[in-house]
């Protein structure tokens, strides 16, 4: 079995031992005694990633939404999908994989129901674009979904639904991305990592936030595992020959990923694959080829979001019954719930600022200061 597997952009969040998340070294020696680590403020870091975007083909429109998407990942210890994302967002706009000036269409299509075609560029700014119609929608009519189609998602996906939950609502999302995980019972990768993300708010708290690929491990992390020379667990991925391996070197190589819970999320990563892609219009994870596009890295594929007003519900009472469920779970001995960590660390970020390297900065600060491509 040989599964061909590039990066994308789903995954879990970890803070672990920090490396350059994929930043090489400046060209420029612009900071011969920077200490190992500084912090800088968010609002520093995401107009620095913004003027990144900009000087790599980008409208400002698109520069905004990302540089404040990756700025958020890595402001909340979201290591895989913060500034360690850069390299793969500029090297697929050089390759002309993804058009980074993309204008979403909107299309209402009925009652509870918006569209829209991303125009092959990313799928943050189509959600944006549709936001207020999606919320406006899910308000009168209790629901609503928006199907996402020819787009592009390289980030993680809480950011996506965690806005949706500061509003009262509740909101999930589903993204394929591309083949690089084989089936329960298969022989070669088909399905991606294929994250869910479900927002609730909650009385008196911040909102319940989880984003989980249905991979045994997200692909992000195991590239940030090959980096740091860590073995994987048994279970999690096979080499490319089909063999169990726990080297995420091997993974990445050729190899693939499994689902987590054998037959359970290998169905979850199928439903997902029907929902982001069939339901949108989207591509499978399978049907994409980028092999005339060296350097691409964003799966070219669909998203669909759900969002809900609990309002309509019986009692209107939902964020305190969503408390009610938090006191109860951690009166059976869970203390940490789900996006606790992700709050912590974005506490401490406002604090005290957003860690990162000196070298990482040296080269954000040398990317920043690319020549601007030519007007279109």
């Amino acid at each position: 079995m040989q599964p061909h597997m590039q990066p994308h952009g789903q995954g879990t969040h970890r803070r672990g031992r920090r490396d350059n998340g994929g930043l090489r070294p400046p060209t420029v020696q612009t900071m011969p005694h920077a200490p190992a680590t500084q912090h800088i403020a968010f609002a520093e870091l995401q107009a620095l990633l913004t003027q990144i975007f900009l000087r790599h083909g980008t409208s400002p429109e698109v520069a905004a939404i990302l540089a404040a998407n990756c700025a958020s990942a890595q402001r909340d210890g979201a290591d895989s999908h913060g500034i360690f994302r850069i390299p793969g967002y500029l090297s697929t706009l050089a390759s002309g994989w993804v058009n980074g000036r993309a204008v979403p269409q909107v299309e209402d299509v009925a009652p509870g129901y918006v569209a829209v075609d991303a125009g092959n560029g990313f799928a943050q700014p189509a959600l944006e674009a549709a936001r207020g119609l999606l919320i406006d929608k899910a308000r009168r009519n209790g629901i609503a979904l928006l199907a996402i189609r020819n787009s592009h998602h390289f980030a993680a996906l809480w950011p996506d639904v965690e806005p949706f939950a500061r509003e009262g609502l509740v909101a999930l999302a589903f993204v394929n991305s591309m083949a690089c995980v084989v089936p329960t019972g298969g022989h070669k990768a088909l399905f991606g990592t294929n994250p869910i993300a479900f927002a609730a708010p909650r009385a008196g708290g911040d909102p319940l936030v989880f984003d989980l690929a249905t991979s045994a491990i997200a692909h992000g992390d195991v590239q940030i595992a090959a980096r740091e020379g860590h073995r994987l667990p048994e279970g999690y991925g096979v080499d490319r020959l089909g063999q169990p391996t726990c080297d995420p070197a091997a993974i990445l190589d050729g190899g693939a990923l499994l689902p987590f819970g054998g037959y359970k999320g290998s169905a979850l990563s199928m439903m997902v694959e029907l929902l982001a892609a069939a339901l949108t219009g989207g591509n499978f994870s399978f049907e994409f080829d980028w092999s005339q596009h060296p350097g691409a890295k964003t799966p070219w594929t669909g998203e669909l979001l759900i969002v809900i007003d609990p309002s309509k519900g019986a009692g209107n009472q939902f964020a305190r019954r969503t408390e009610t469920l938090v006191q109860h779970m951690r009166g059976a001995g869970q203390n940490r719930q789900p996006g606790d960590r992700r709050y912590q660390q974005r506490a401490q970020s406002d604090r005290d600022g957003i860690a990162i390297t000196g070298e990482e900065l040296a080269r954000l600060h040398e990317l920043a200061a690319a020549p601007l491509p030519p007007a279109r």
